[in-house]
């Protein structure tokens, strides 16, 4: 009877371990800092292409402690995007095709951006869940409102977040991140004469 005991409860504690460790965590990426959108460098008008079913996809990547965090990036870091290119274009607004030749027209628009977005996050620790480490790869293909393709680039946001700073913001190095992603968005979109 004892070791029917024994095994029960090693079979108890290895089921508890296996459900924490395979468990999930929600949080947001969207940026917190406040990005200055007020002073655009262009006159021109912009479009950048994103669906529902986009905002509505769900992505899980690693955390610490063996556990694991699920967002939804393109929702998430719909602002990132918005502020990147508002902070350089007069006018931005969205599109959910790279089709749309009657808004286009209608809203005068120079270039049209497609991001597709990729996340990855880490932690050292193997005591807390919140990833203390987060990378965000912007890809964007930019096309004029013909439909011809004027260029292509990458543009990364990295953050960092300490246990200490967590709080209730489990979501802290991917918050910097996004705001680490506008930033870098802007000086690439600067940085490129064929987007002026």
């Amino acid at each position: 009877m004892k070791n029917i005991l024994k095994l029960f409860q090693t079979l108890s504690v290895i089921f508890f371990i296996t459900l924490i460790a395979a468990c999930s965590h929600p949080i947001s990426i969207s940026p917190i800092d406040k990005f200055d959108r007020n002073n655009p460098v262009s006159n021109k008008n912009v479009a950048y292409v994103m669906t529902d079913a986009q905002r509505s996809q769900k992505v899980t990547t690693s955390g610490g402690g063996g556990d694991k965090v699920d967002y939804q990036p393109y929702r998430d870091l719909e602002k990132a995007i918005r502020d990147g290119l508002s902070s350089v274009y007069k006018n931005v607004i969205v599109v959910s095709s790279k089709s749309d030749t009657k808004a286009f027209i209608e809203n005068e628009i120079s270039f049209v951006f497609t991001p597709i977005i990729t996340t990855t996050s880490s932690s050292e620790s193997v005591f807390t869940w919140p990833p203390t480490n987060f990378d965000i790869d912007l890809n964007c293909s930019v096309i004029n409102a013909a439909g011809t393709e004027i260029t292509s680039f990458t543009v990364k946001g990295s953050g960092q977040a300490e246990f200490s700073e967590f709080k209730s913001n489990f979501g802290l190095a991917g918050q910097r991140a996004a705001s680490d992603l506008s930033q870098k968005l802007k000086e690439r979109l600067l940085s490129d004469p064929s987007l002026h």
